[in-house]
């Protein structure tokens, strides 16, 4: 058998690359394009899937002044350059649990975040007290709305939802209904100081149990005694009654959850009346549920409680 040089074997392949390079040149192949199934992305559990450079996501601290009185407060601005929905996200009393956790959720699904401390609660100025907090809700509000503060951080102020916990629950349904700002509440664990006096009073020294309560909860606020809170709540038991705020709350979204393990806001006693007012009234968009494992802080279900929230939010509030 005759063995090619290695000559030979250099001047075969040079011959070969030669004819591979004229077809190439002659007969050039389409690209190839492979559709990728793409993957969800989650705002609960999951970043975005893109990141703008140009406007990113970002966190201000700014204040308000209602009354003289600056309340402390963080802006969570989403990525991308607006203008977003907004929320107005308000905690409970005294405020320990502050759900952050569901500002991150909202804003990684395009919603700004607006997070204050009332009046006289975790160094913000002035006095606490239940009107109070609907006062400076409304001024929030109002606040964000303004050119000047929405275009700063790429708000639509035409598209603001106020989210509550507990008190916060309750501030959002009160003010909510008295604001035609809002078009869309959440009342998460949210109380009903109406009704909730009402019950107090009607057992023996009932009252004075309430204001124990209000004392030892009080945490960093400042402002009156719990005695002085329960008289506050006995003054304005009818606005403070979200049951009877069902008429305005009809025309607008609504999403009231609630915990099934809740000692401190039960379900009999605060969500169940609000949902059949409601239906009273004629609410045609409302989303109410309970979730069984829920304590008054959902401790256990926060991932829950955050995909509920953001569905409702995109799905029902978004827009606008």
């Amino acid at each position: 058998m005759r063995i090619p040089s290695p000559l030979r074997i250099v001047l075969s392949l040079l011959l070969l690359l030669v004819a591979l390079a004229a077809c190439a040149t002659s007969a050039p192949e389409s690209p190839r394009v492979v559709a990728i199934e793409p993957v969800r992305s989650s705002p609960v559990t999951q970043d975005p899937p893109v990141f703008d450079l140009d406007a990113p996501p970002r966190m201000v601290e700014t204040a308000f002044e209602v009354e003289g009185a600056a309340l402390n407060a963080v802006v969570y601005e989403p990525q991308g350059p607006g203008p977003h929905p907004a929320v107005v996200l308000l905690h409970g009393f005294p405020g320990f649990e502050r759900n952050l956790d569901l500002a991150q959720a909202v804003r990684r699904a395009g919603w700004t975040v607006v997070f204050f401390h009332y009046r006289g609660a975790w160094g913000s100025g002035g006095e606490f007290s239940f009107v109070h907090v609907i006062e400076d809700v409304h001024a929030v509000v109002e606040g964000i709305a303004q050119p000047a503060f929405a275009d700063a951080h790429r708000i639509d102020p035409n598209r603001i939802a106020l989210v509550g916990h507990s008190m916060g629950g309750f501030a959002a349904l009160v003010a909510g209904a008295e604001n035609e700002r809002v078009d869309c509440i959440a009342s998460l664990a949210g109380a009903n100081l109406g009704g909730l006096v009402r019950a107090a009073a009607a057992q023996p020294e009932g009252a004075d149990r309430m204001a124990e309560s209000l004392d030892a909860w009080s945490g960093p606020i400042v402002g009156p005694s719990g005695e002085v809170l329960v008289e506050e709540v006995v003054a304005n038991a009818d606005r403070f009654e979200t049951t009877g705020r069902a008429p305005q709350l009809a025309r607008k979204s609504m999403l009231l959850l609630a915990g099934g393990r809740d000692e401190v806001t039960p379900v009999t006693l605060h969500h169940t009346p609000l949902v059949e007012a409601l239906q009273a009234a004629g609410a045609q968009d409302v989303t109410a549920h309970v979730m069984p494992l829920g304590d008054h802080a959902f401790s256990g279900v926060r991932i829950e409680l955050a995909t509920r929230l953001v569905d409702w939010l995109e799905g029902r509030c978004r827009a606008g």
